[in-house]
């Protein structure tokens, strides 16, 4: 595995971290409010979780998907790193 790809998986175990405090925090709240939005941000990361969980198994299963473009691999870990950014973000929000 490259270090561009292993940097990315890095990167959305981190974004798994964030999604499992915020759907915490989320749950807890739509427990006690009963809000449809609540419960969209709840759905939200669901959906993040699980699509980071996907993107970490492709990582280590098949890595040769990305093996041939370096620039490809670069794009992907900005990709992850933009969404890191957003989640830390959002955390820190959620939990103020």
């Amino acid at each position: 595995m490259s270090t561009w790809i292993t940097i990315a998986s890095g990167l959305a175990g981190l974004n798994v971290l964030l999604l499992a405090a915020l759907g915490f925090v989320w749950l807890r709240n739509y427990r006690q409010f009963r809000s449809p939005l609540v419960l969209g941000l709840l759905a939200f990361s669901a959906v993040m979780l699980v699509e980071n969980l996907g993107a970490i198994y492709f990582f280590f299963s098949m890595g040769m998907l990305y093996s041939d473009s370096v620039l490809a691999q670069q794009f992907v870990v900005a990709l992850r790193g933009l969404e890191t950014v957003a989640l830390a973000v959002l955390t820190y929000v959620t939990w103020q």
